[in-house]
Order: structure tokens, then sequence, then C-alpha cells
């Protein structure tokens, strides 16, 4: 429907310019009126091309910060397309379909080119504009779709808000009972209290450090470890320098859950295969693991679907997210520009 809205928008648009347009021709030239004149309606068919040209590939790939040089490239060719467009209706068809042109046989192709150039500049001026405008409504939509799930957000949370200070000290309790009876049942609720600092963790942009990240990974692993004792098989690697790094809070963990919901970690043949590298900026995130055929884990978790979406929030034009599955092993890729 929307699609559909935008189709007919423009097909008014295009009416009213091309009506207006022909309307004033025809007022304002003392030439009588010939049909003929209906067939010089290719030079506006050049000027959609001109406009759509820029409107639906030059402006929404080029019109940003880093791409101004291969944006000056192709707003500099726009107008020999604009102009070798309408030489090829005007010059080359018309001749062959209706036998005349609409410049004078004969003209150079140089005089043609230079008369012509300069027609495209208005064209894509209001393409710049109507491509603008329609950006902002769509980025002001989707900021006040944001404000809504935000806001819905926080009402979520204040309604099922426990207070950290009870849950750290029962949390504490519980550990201290703990140790005297296993050491290890200890342990995973000193880490559980740990994530669940880490999880309530605020910062005034949303980052945190990227070491805070895996030691959180981590603790989630050791927590899982507990259910498979000694036949648990994860390969957790990390490459690069770390430190100094900042990404958003739990952006990773839920690659690694939707793995441990879906794969095999008690079988050595198979194991679960996680890698970080850092390189400067550029951090790439990789998490395969072997489909577990027999799984019937129905428990809610983080969707792929959610996990793109916080990305374009977060991350617009710095991330690429990959998943294969050939039915045997899933394989999910995370590549992003944590820093500019």
């Amino acid at each position: 429907m929307k699609h559909r809205k935008m189709i007919l928008f423009h097909a008014v648009a295009w009416i009213f310019y091309i009506g207006y347009s022909m309307l004033e021709d025809y007022l304002l030239s003392s030439r009588p009126f010939s049909w003929k004149q209906f067939l010089f309606l290719t030079y506006f068919v050049s000027q959609a091309v001109t406009f759509y040209f820029c409107y639906s590939f030059v402006y929404p790939r080029f019109l940003k910060r880093d791409k101004l040089v291969p944006l000056l490239v192709f707003l500099a060719l726009t107008p020999f397309l604009f102009t070798f467009t309408r030489y090829l209706l005007e010059e080359m068809l018309y001749p062959l379909l209706f036998g005349f042109r609409n410049y004078t046989e004969g003209t150079p192709f140089s005089f043609y080119l230079v008369d012509n150039l300069f027609r495209a500049l208005p064209m894509m001026a209001i393409s710049a504009v109507v491509w603008n405008v329609q950006d902002a409504f769509k980025k002001e939509k989707e900021n006040k779709l944001l404000r809504q799930e935000k806001n819905q957000a926080e009402l979520a949370f204040l309604k099922t808000q426990i207070n950290p200070h009870f849950l750290y000290n029962t949390l504490n309790y519980l550990y201290a009972q703990a140790y005297p009876v296993s050491e290890k049942l200890a342990e995973a609720i000193l880490k559980l209290s740990e994530m669940m600092r880490y999880m309530l963790h605020e910062s005034p942009d949303g980052q945190v450090e990227l070491q805070k990240e895996l030691d959180y990974l981590r603790s989630f692993i050791d927590i899982f470890r507990l259910r498979f004792e000694d036949r648990f098989f994860v390969n957790f690697t990390v490459e690069g320098e770390v430190g100094g790094q900042r990404v958003a809070s739990l952006l990773l963990i839920p690659l690694v859950e939707n793995a441990f919901k879906h794969g095999i970690a008690d079988d050595p043949a198979a194991p679960i295969l996680i890698d970080l590298q850092v390189a400067g900026p550029q951090l790439t995130f990789t998490v395969s693991n072997h489909i577990h055929k027999g799984q019937k884990d129905l428990t809610t978790g983080i969707g792929l679907a959610n996990i793109r979406r916080r990305l374009a929030l977060l991350y617009p034009n710095r991330h690429q997210l990959t998943v294969q599955n050939d039915g045997q092993v899933h394989r999910a890729q995370l590549e992003l520009l944590i820093s500019e």
C-alpha cells in the first residue's frame, strides 16, 4: 500500500509538471498547434530518466560523508545521461519511425551536447530535494517508532523491576551458603551475580568496554558448562588488541546464546566455535555450531530479526551480519566497525 501511494504521488506530480510545461509552451509560443508536439514528450522522458537515476541510485548510495568522490563523479556524468537519452530518442528513433527529428538535420553532435548538458541540472536539483525530504520523513518515522519502542520497554522494565541491591545481597547470601557444600555451585552463583550486575549496568552512551563484554561471554559459557561437566566442547578464541575498544553492551551474546540453544556442546567431533578478531577499528565475531537434530528447546530467545534491528539502529552502515545454514552447520559472522 505504501509503495502504491508513492507511485501514485509520483505519477500525479509528473502529470501536473508535463501538463503545465506543455500549456506554457502553447500559450507563449507563436507556432500553431501540431500533433508533433506530443511526440516531443520524449524530452520529459529524458528528464524522468535523469530524475530517477539520481533519486533511486546516486543519492541513496553516495549522499554520505564518506562517499563524496563517487557522488561528484556520478553527478558529473548525469547531464551526459540526459543528453544521450534525448539524442537516442529524438535524433535516432524519431527519423526511423516518423521521418523527422527535433534538431535540424546536419546539426553537429558537439552543438547538441553543449545545448543539452545544462538542461539536466534543474531535474538533478529537484531530485535531490525530493529524495532528502522523503529521507527526512522516513528518519522521523523511524525515530518516532524508536521512541515508542523505548517507552514500551521502559514500562515493561518498571513492571518487572527488582531492586538490584536486594538481588545482589540474595546472591551473595546464596554464595556463602553454597560454598561449604559445593565450590562449583558457589562459583556459578558468583558468576551469575556478576552477569546480573553487568546486565543492569548503564553507561551514558550505551557503550561498554569490549573486555567486559568478553568477560560476560566467558561467564555465560562457564555457567552453561555446568550442564555437561567434563563433556563440554566449546572453543573460544580472541585475537587482536581488545583494550581501549568499546561496543554496545550485550551485543555479542545473542549469537552465542543461539549457538548453545540449537547446537551440540557435548560432542568433541562437533565443537561450538566462537572466534573474535579485532584489527584496529574492525571487529569480526564468528560463531559456528553443528545443528542438534533432536533439539526441542522451545524457549524464547533473541531472534536474528531483533539482532539485525538493533545493529541497524546502533551501527548504521557500519556492520554486516552474515548467516549461513546448510542443514548441518549454522554459522553467523558479524563484521563491525566499532569506531570511526
